[in-house]
């Protein structure tokens, strides 16, 4: 089998951008030139020699920077791989040593992997990709997957353009905020296997390492938003991507600002009706920048009803609420009231439609008068009943009144010694931020509603 990588980078480069490269491989005790792909020069360009192709290079590439790999051409990945020399001496130098082997040797553009963009493999499709890694990041756990064309669709809302890749087999690929590679474009391919006998199914399923990169909360908003499910007009202030934007106008003129967490944290951020400024309540709320990825400015959903929806632990689908907005009832300081008719029935129809997609969710939702808006949303199934919203057995149970907050609960599922359990006192609603944060916990918690016998 020819295992040449500088060929196979060739034969890659006659239909899709590759990262810049000139390759050489052994002649009579020095070097000879075989291919090349410089921005501004022609394809397989032969340069005068290797000192002016190190310049060239050098001058071309994106952030400046280019890494030297030596292979033999039976094991294209079995020798030493140099990364990010930065001037021509260097470079030389480190040619010199290698070719001094007899190794064949590429000298590409040095592609930053954390550079906000992504990479991954397009496959029978199916899209996989993370961030801050190589394509090989599908052989570890955490990718986002999803069918092709959401893939396209997710990438293309988020960076302002669609990747460039081919239609059949197996593509290794990255994507750039910033032009790279040979043709200048956002789309580099990697590797390219024209059939391929395995086959590939998304599994649409988040937290994952791409929704840790642009939060939580604006991840599943826009995996909702690609269902076709109504999604408020959004706009993503992130720290990693470039603002972007997504979903329906309202109709409103106000705005919501959410706090979206790299994973869910229920009640724990901020969320406020109407403009504040986003950078001071990034400074005052997650100082350090480890926790929370974006900030939403969300329209605002003149809201009848305001609620949250949950499939049960014994599958029957939940549906509680109140009438207006909603923010006080998911913090518990309202309790769920008796909803019309017609508003569950909307959202049980909503649920049905999220569900023949994802299976069970999860769902926060706003009902206008006329229609559901979803403006939280989550893939799967609670273990929550009405009085016992995580399951289990112990000796010994600490009471909590509900009637303290959610801080103050928080605090106290912290500090439960691990063989207690915990008795909630007051009215929770099961797809409250109570219920949602004594669920993450995993404690194991009844609820007992004021007044009932003990």
């Amino acid at each position: 089998m020819d295992l040449r990588k500088d060929r196979s980078l060739d034969e890659l480069a006659r239909f899709g951008n590759v990262a810049q490269f000139v390759s050489f491989s052994p002649d009579s005790g020095g070097l000879a030139q075989t291919y090349s792909r410089v921005a501004g020069y022609p394809a397989n360009h032969v340069f005068a020699d290797l000192s002016a192709a190190v310049e060239a290079l050098l001058g071309a590439a994106a952030d400046g920077t280019v890494n030297v790999r030596s292979y033999t051409p039976d094991s294209p990945r079995s020798r030493e791989f140099v990364y990010g020399l930065a001037d021509v001496e260097a470079v030389l130098a480190t040619v010199a040593r290698l070719s001094a082997e007899g190794l064949h040797l590429i000298i590409n553009e040095t592609v930053d992997i954390q550079d906000g963009g992504v990479s991954g493999v397009v496959q029978d499709g199916v899209m996989e990709f993370a961030p801050d890694d190589t394509p090989r990041c599908v052989e570890k756990p955490g990718v986002a997957s999803l069918p092709r064309d959401w893939g396209a669709k997710l990438l293309q809302s988020i960076y302002g353009f669609a990747p460039e890749l081919p239609l059949d087999g197996r593509t290794e690929f990255s994507i750039h905020p910033k032009p790279r590679g040979w043709r200048l474009t956002h789309t580099l391919l990697w590797e390219h296997e024209g059939t391929f006998a395995e086959t590939a199914t998304a599994t649409l399923a988040w937290p994952n390492r791409f929704s840790n990169h642009i939060g939580d909360k604006a991840y599943g908003l826009l995996m909702a938003d690609l269902a076709g499910l109504p999604v408020p007009r959004t706009e993503v202030i992130a720290r990693r991507v470039a603002p972007f934007q997504f979903g329906r106008p309202t109709g409103s003129n106000e705005v919501w600002i959410r706090t979206s967490p790299r994973v869910q944290e229920p009640g724990l951020f901020t969320t406020h009706k109407g403009w504040i400024d986003p950078f001071k309540l990034l400074a005052e709320e997650d100082p350090t920048g480890d926790r929370i990825a974006s900030i939403l400015r969300q329209d605002a959903v003149p809201a009848a009803h305001s609620g949250a929806a949950i499939v049960d632990g014994d599958g029957d689908f939940v549906v509680e609420g109140i009438s207006g907005e909603g923010d006080l009832f998911m913090l518990g300081h309202r309790k769920p009231e008796r909803l019309p008719g017609d508003v569950v029935e909307a959202v049980e129809a909503m649920h049905y439609r999220a569900r023949k997609i994802f299976g069970p969710v999860r769902f926060e939702w706003v009902y206008d008068g006329r229609k559901v808006w979803i403006v939280q949303f989550h893939v799967g199934a609670t273990n929550s009943t009405q009085r016992m919203l995580v399951p289990g057995e112990r000796d010994h149970w600490v009471v909590f009144h509900v009637s303290e907050g959610l801080e103050a609960l928080r605090n106290r599922l912290n500090d439960i010694d691990p063989t207690s359990g915990l008795v909630l006192l007051g009215d929770v609603g099961m797809t409250s931020h109570i219920a949602d944060l004594v669920r993450k916990a995993g404690v194991p918690s009844r609820v007992m509603p004021l007044g009932s016998p003990s």
